[in-house]
């Protein structure tokens, strides 16, 4: 298993990025509450990975935090919650509304996340409610030190973010919709991301 990786970061196009540690590069998918804290390209950062193990792929999916990791890992243990859903649904929420959800029993915020239909929801609530308390609000945030900024040109931000909705699991006329009226003037594709979830949760 492999716990963390260090080293720079080599790409970034959400949700995900390439980590050259000693000229190794690693493929790594990551929520959007990771890519909101990522440095410059170049700059060197360490993730907290877990490894998913399939019969046709190895996928690595890396997070800022060691709290971001325990979640993950906690719902992915939730039957029918996938590694691809469990890191919608970190991209979606925060934190600290994903436990106001479930101990809210809040399925509706639950369900206008793309993949968690009415059953899911009720059964995050379920079997979340008694594994939140264990998890730890502390984590180790990406430790940085900017080298320089290498970072490719961004020709479109607007459609990147669209793109990186529709990997997320949103249907390419919803995120085409939840990002129309956002203005992308001086703004990443993180940026443009970050307010079309907030749009799509509210």
């Amino acid at each position: 298993m492999i716990g963390f990786l260090r080293g720079k970061l080599a790409f970034k196009a959400p949700p995900a990025l390439m980590l050259d540690v000693n000229g190794v590069g690693y493929e790594v998918e990551a929520p959007m509450t990771t890519f909101y804290n990522l440095p410059a390209i170049g700059s060197e950062i360490t993730l907290h990975t877990h490894l998913v193990v399939r019969e046709d792929a190895h996928i690595l999916f890396g997070f800022s935090t060691e709290a971001d990791r325990s979640m993950f890992r906690t719902l992915i243990k939730v039957n029918g919650v996938g590694p691809k859903l469990a890191l919608t649904i970190l991209s979606g929420q925060s934190a600290e509304e994903f436990h106001r959800c479930i101990h809210n029993n809040d399925t509706q915020a639950l369900v206008r996340l793309p993949g968690v239909g009415k059953k899911t929801a009720e059964r995050l609530i379920i079997e979340m409610r008694d594994r939140l308390p264990g998890l730890s609000d502390s984590g180790g945030s990406i430790d940085s030190a900017v080298i320089s900024d290498r970072a490719r040109p961004v020709n479109n931000p607007k459609q990147e973010a669209i793109s990186a909705l529709c990997s997320l699991g949103y249907k390419p006329l919803d995120a085409g919709k939840m990002v129309q009226n956002i203005s992308s003037a001086g703004k990443s594709c993180e940026d443009i991301i970050r307010l079309a979830l907030q749009g799509a949760v509210r």
